[in-house]
């Protein structure tokens, strides 16, 4: 049986060295008690698009909820649960969006990978940039060998995403995502580390 080979040592001192990751155009990094304010205003600028895809957003999100969302990442984090980011502009420094590594199935190494991006920024290869950064993080740094995308099929934009990152389409999942009341049948695409070999 292979375990997913996690330093956790390396990662505290990821957190604690305020790690970040840049393509020279964006940086993602990880989320700190101090972006609750815009993230929380990315999500209210993306209520209408998270709405459909996100069970933990909500029409009366708040600096509060992110507030207490936040709180609890560097335990995550620190226990290997999951690793969340937020993603910036080199630039200006504006808040852009979203990335994480979650769901992580450590019996057969691999996990899933999540994104979004701000209504006001997205169509401009952000989250595309952003899924880069994180999947290298994922296999180099955190040591999966598999990392998936899963996307509702109704979600296009998400899916051009995964296309555009190189990830493999490996079909549709019957039932896959619950969101509120809703279920959806989902896309699954994948990316292992010779995906991003350059």
């Amino acid at each position: 049986m292979m375990l997913v080979n996690i330093n956790i040592s390396m990662v505290r001192r990821m957190l604690e060295t305020n790690i970040e990751l840049t393509d020279g155009n964006i940086i993602i990094r990880p989320c700190r008690l101090e972006d609750a304010a815009v993230i929380c205003e990315g999500v209210q600028e993306t209520m209408h698009e998270m709405l459909k895809w996100a069970l933990w957003c909500h029409p009366g999100y708040s600096v509060s909820d992110c507030t207490s969302w936040l709180s609890s990442r560097s335990q995550m984090w620190s226990e290997g649960i999951e690793y969340d980011f937020v993603i910036f502009d080199t630039k200006d420094n504006t808040f852009l969006g979203g990335c994480a590594i979650d769901q992580i199935n450590r019996k057969h190494n691999f996990a899933t990978l999540g994104y979004w991006v701000r209504s006001s920024q997205t169509g401009k290869g952000i989250a595309t940039a952003a899924v880069r950064l994180i999947s290298r993080l994922g296999f180099k740094t955190l040591g999966f060998t598999r990392l998936e995308i899963v996307v509702a099929v109704q979600n296009k934009a998400s899916q051009r995403v995964a296309e555009k990152v190189g990830a493999v389409r490996e079909g549709v999942h019957r039932n896959r995502h619950v969101v509120r009341d809703k279920i959806y049948d989902s896309v699954m695409f994948s990316l292992i580390p010779q995906d991003l070999q350059e």
